[in-house]
């Protein structure tokens, strides 16, 4: 049983004009973002020492930064409450090298004085490390794409393979815009999201086009917007209840997951949005200004058909001895 149902085919395409406007503003708004304000990187890529510690009670943040100031390693670290005001956590540009062996116990002895706590979590990643896990991650978005689009180009009409690919790129790049617009730490969780979120936004964007496809076989209507159009609106349902039901459940890890998954989830939030908004109006759209031929399609699968029909015409008399 669908959830929506319609008598007629909503009209999407009437729109996609002023739709691909507002994509372009906010992909160029992003890129923009990302050029000049840039990432904050946490350590994962840039490198450093992240320490989290657990007070009994509130922490003494002022205390923390004047005794950690002290020593010149830690001199320019960073102190900001985690999750609740009894948790910190402290970064810093300094690796293992300059802090020493056990950072856990030189913590320690350097906050003895601001009260009873204790170490939850240290992490150091060296600079060399961190630049060399950037680029390893900017190289699996770029295989994913580029597999993405053998994949499509594969199942589909070239068009219909370069129109996901662009689809894709503009989800990827809002979701980056929001990540540097909001201060998001980038680390391997964000990488993991945006991963996540290719592989979500093409799902939803095959199934349309796997719809269009078989409108563009079955509808006779001669006019690629309204064969779009009624695919898309036999497909709306199932995009609503998908969308939906991911969303809410990123919603709740969003809303109670705790500072450890805040990036993850927020970056899936933006993303299940924006990818569920671009497979009906940017990929859809993107075949007619790509100049999708609806005659040609159809010529080239009559002749696939009269082909078929003619190997299983030569089968069948083989199989009879009638050749």
């Amino acid at each position: 049983m669908e959830l929506f149902s319609y008598k007629k085919p909503i009209n999407f395409m009437g729109a996609s004009r002023k739709f691909g406007l507002l994509s372009l503003v906010l992909v160029l708004l992003s890129w923009g973002l990302i050029f000049t304000k840039g990432f904050n990187y946490g350590i994962d890529f840039a490198g450093g020492t992240l320490i989290q510690l657990k007070y009994k009670g509130e922490a003494p943040l002022k205390k923390i930064r004047e005794d950690l100031a002290k020593h010149q390693a830690f001199k320019d670290a960073t102190v900001t409450y985690f999750g609740s005001k009894a948790e910190v956590i402290i970064r810093t540009k300094s690796s293992s090298k300059s802090v020493g062996k056990d950072v856990g116990d030189e913590v320690r002895t350097m906050l003895k004085d601001t009260g009873s706590f204790e170490v939850r979590r240290v992490d150091m990643v060296g600079p060399k490390i961190g630049s060399e896990l950037k680029e390893k991650g900017l190289m699996a978005m770029v295989l994913a794409i580029l597999g993405i689009l053998i994949y499509v180009s594969v199942r589909f009409e070239w068009r219909f393979a370069l129109a996901s690919v662009l689809a894709l790129v503009h989800d990827v790049s809002i979701a980056m815009g929001a990540i540097v617009l909001f201060g998001v730490e980038v680390n391997l969780d964000i990488l993991a999201a945006l991963l996540t979120l290719l592989g979500y936004s093409l799902n939803d964007t095959i199934i349309v086009f796997d719809r269009i496809r078989e409108g563009l076989q079955k509808i006779k209507d001669p006019d690629l917007a309204g064969i779009i159009n009624e695919s898309i609106t036999r497909t709306l349902s199932r995009t609503v209840l998908t969308s939906l039901t991911t969303f809410f459940v990123v919603l709740s890890l969003f809303l109670f997951g705790g500072e450890i998954i805040y990036g993850f989830s927020f970056t899936m939030l933006v993303g299940i949005i924006v990818g569920t908004y671009s497979s009906i109006f940017i990929a859809s759209p993107l075949l007619m200004w790509l100049g999708f031929d609806v005659k040609g399609f159809r010529a080239k699968e009559a002749e696939k058909r009269k082909r078929e029909k003619e190997k299983e015409k030569m089968r069948a008399m083989y199989e009879q001895g009638t050749i």
